[in-house]
């Protein structure tokens, strides 16, 4: 691994560089995962809890659920792969960009200053009425669910089964794998669909490929380098 960590350090020296992050390198810092033998759809159900349907047929159930994941994220904290990230987008401004599908906002708290947020931000709230977004951190959130001025229910601003990627996001997010030189793929199973499909667009317009991970992914045939082991103990070795 040193000789790989070593290539792959000298090669994010002055290249266009993107992160590309899932749900892995916030399992660090104690947030649940989704998929794996432990993740959450394990335990609940998406089409109750993550659809607009099931939010229409029951907003206090959804946001109880979704309420209970904002009090645990309020509680860990950004560990060593989310502060390196941000180091790295320090040192290299105009030439990183942090594309993420979480929505814990740990990337914000670790001084990441502009991440793309694929799958939308747990601490927005979106209006189900007139659309306007509302920034609340509060947890335990009240009172539930939660109301915008206009009247009409507060969601969470993040991307529900069935819904797409914003258009924004996406575009920035589709950009930059084009115009990357490096482009690192760390703590996600990149089976997630469109954002998993990132990695083989920066592959095709010629981008080194990095897969930092603990578990073999689809994305390792693409790669350049595969490094296997925590993002909190392999991106701080590249600073």
């Amino acid at each position: 691994m040193e000789d790989s960590l070593g290539l792959l350090r000298s090669s994010l020296g002055t290249a266009r560089c993107v992160a590309f992050t899932g749900a892995g390198i916030s399992a660090e810092s104690g947030v649940p995962t989704f998929r794996g033998t432990q993740g959450l759809w394990r335990s609940f159900s998406p089409e109750k809890l993550a659809t607009p349907e099931a939010f229409a047929e029951d907003p206090r159930l959804v946001w109880e659920w979704y309420d209970w994941r904002r009090q645990i994220i309020s509680q860990v904290k950004p560990n060593p792969g989310h502060r390196a990230l941000a180091e790295i987008e320090r040192r290299a401004p105009g030439r990183f960009t942090l594309v993420t599908q979480n929505v814990d906002g740990l990337h914000d708290r670790a001084g990441s200053r502009h991440p793309v947020k694929l799958h939308g931000d747990i601490w927005q709230l979106r209006c189900t009425g007139c659309a306007a977004e509302i920034r609340n951190e509060q947890a335990p959130l009240e009172p539930l669910p939660p109301r915008c001025p206009c009247g009409a229910f507060l969601r969470p601003a993040v991307v529900w089964f069935g819904e797409a990627i914003p258009e924004d996001a996406w575009e920035q997010a589709f950009e930059a794998a084009t115009q990357a030189q490096v482009f690192l793929v760390i703590g996600t199973s990149v089976t997630v669909y469109p954002a998993a499909g990132l990695v083989a667009v920066a592959r095709k317009s010629g981008a080194r490929v990095a897969v930092l991970n603990p578990d073999p992914t689809p994305a390792d045939e693409l790669a350049e380098w595969v490094l296997r082991g925590p993002a909190g103990q392999i991106l701080p070795r590249l600073l």
